[in-house]
């Protein structure tokens, strides 16, 4: 009788090599990719900083048992902070996804790259006190940026074709797949540890993603991708130590990760690795808002003026969409928590309608309670315009289109506002970086003092400067 189990072990599969060779071997030589990481190196750690004031962020934040002291530890921005690089990783991980206002990538599958910044960062800044303290060189913030190129690109290129929410999986698998992949290099593993790690991650189990949708939406989905990115610095960690990988994991029968979590499908990879998400990264510079709905709450401020005095008399708002926010952010019924209330489309253009803006605390339980936004959030209709749908996954395009319009009680209407791409878009750059950088700047403003944050704009904005830094230098600025 012949086995059906195999007696032979395969080699690598091929997506597994080509993230490794990617990691090891490709040379950026684009401006533009380390001219924009350098932008969003300066965003996460903004938005992480902001989400610091909120208690339900920062009670998760430090030492898993307090009082822990760690040699060289990596410190954690805007706090005192010294940990093991792994719990440092779920701490920027998390205050950086916290407020739902870091950058973003939208495709078959979304997701936030600047997520693996947390494992990128905390990575580099244990090398390089540790290395300091061995009497070496410690790592300059240029790996760090060439690491967040890296990872940005390996996450959107797998969430190009590969839809992990059509099959109940969370988008921050990828963000444990990329960490792990660029933290092992920063470690100085090799092309067999890259592949390793990644290997790992795909074996790992994956999380749900009902903790996005009603009707259990909750904060988990703020500490997600800190649990990923640490996870990646783990499994990192382990692969250069010399665990072995599973070198299969994605196309082993039965019990690989496409047959047992991905419906048989294979995995596409629909372009070569280079640096083509960085630079085409979408920014969160207007709203902390899912990205879906950040051009309707646009259109909503907008239309604020026209009515602040008319309220009582809408009868109806009518917002156009794609099909991607019909299927996250379109929520009808009671709103549980904040994190309910940031992944529902009418509740955002409703409060900025009403209130002509959207911060962080348009979703805490005191904003929550005008009556208005209630009322409001039942007059609203969302439908999908299909040429809105076919742009957003056009790659010439990528579009995140929404149209709004009001109409009266009496008959009148005001014009339809259409906005097909939000001020982070790259066909927007011009007038969004300066928005972003005002955007720090009030991030800054809220933790540090006047002196310290002059040292931390000159570090971060200078050019050439940033990337010759000691990464420990860098995030010293930080420090309380």
């Amino acid at each position: 009788m012949s086995s059906r189990i195999p007696d032979t072990r395969p080699d690598p599969d091929a997506l597994l090599v080509a993230i490794a060779d990617y990691v090891l071997d490709y040379k950026i030589e684009s401006s533009s990719a380390f001219n924009t990481a350098r932008y969003c190196l300066v965003d996460a750690l903004g938005c992480g900083l902001e989400a610091l004031a909120y208690p339900a962020c920062s009670k998760l934040l430090g030492a898993v048992v307090p009082g822990t002291m760690v040699p060289h530890g990596a410190r954690v921005p805007g706090t005192s902070f010294q940990l093991d690089p792994i719990q440092a990783a779920f701490n920027i991980g998390t205050m950086i996804r916290w407020l739902d206002f870091n950058d973003t990538w939208l495709a078959a599958e979304w997701g936030h790259p600047s997520d693996n910044l947390g494992g990128i960062l905390a990575t580099a800044d244990w090398l390089s006190r540790t290395r300091l303290a061995n009497g070496q060189a410690p790592l300059q913030m240029r790996q760090v940026l060439e690491a967040m190129i890296k990872a940005y690109e390996i996450q959107g290129v797998l969430a190009l074709e590969n839809s992990f929410n059509r099959v109940g999986l969370d988008h921050v698998l990828l963000v444990k797949v990329a960490t792990a992949a660029v933290c092992t290099w920063l470690l100085g593993g090799g092309r067999a540890q890259i592949i390793n790690a990644v290997s790992q991650a795909f074996v790992d189990g994956q999380p749900l993603r009902t903790y996005r949708h009603a009707p259990n939406t909750g904060s988990r989905k703020s500490w997600a991708a800190g649990d990923a990115t640490a996870r990646g610095v783990m499994l990192a960690l382990f692969s250069v130590k010399g665990e072995m990988g599973y070198p299969s994991a994605l196309t082993a029968r039965t019990w690989g990760f496409q047959e047992a979590l991905f419906k048989g499908q294979a995995l596409r990879v629909p372009r070569p690795y280079g640096s083509y998400v960085i630079e085409n990264v979408l920014f969160k510079i207007s709203f902390p808002a899912e990205f879906h709905a950040q051009t309707a709450v646009e259109c909503a401020v907008d239309l604020h003026p026209q009515v602040l005095e008319a309220l009582a008399g809408i009868d109806k708002v009518v917002i156009r969409t794609h099909e991607s926010a019909l299927r996250i952010i379109d929520k009808k019924g009671p709103l549980h928590n904040p994190a309910d209330r940031d992944h529902c489309l009418q509740y955002m253009v409703a409060y900025a309608l009403i209130n002509g803006e959207l911060s962080a605390d348009a979703y805490e339980d005191e904003a929550a309670a005008d009556p208005r936004i209630d009322a409001l959030r039942a007059k609203i209709e969302v439908v999908e315009d299909a040429r809105f749908s076919a742009d957003y996954l056009n790659p010439e395009k990528r579009s995140i289109a929404n149209a709004l319009q009001i109409f009266f009680s009496d008959g009148s209407q005001t014009d339809e506002l259409l906005c097909e791409y939000p001020l982070g878009h790259r066909r927007r750059r011009a007038e969004g970086i300066p928005v972003l950088l005002d955007k720090f700047r009030k991030h800054l403003a809220r933790r540090f003092s006047p002196e310290q944050q002059a040292v931390i704009l000159e570090s971060s904005l200078d050019v050439r400067g940033l990337g010759t830094l000691a990464v420990n230098d860098y995030v010293d600025h930080y420090v309380l």
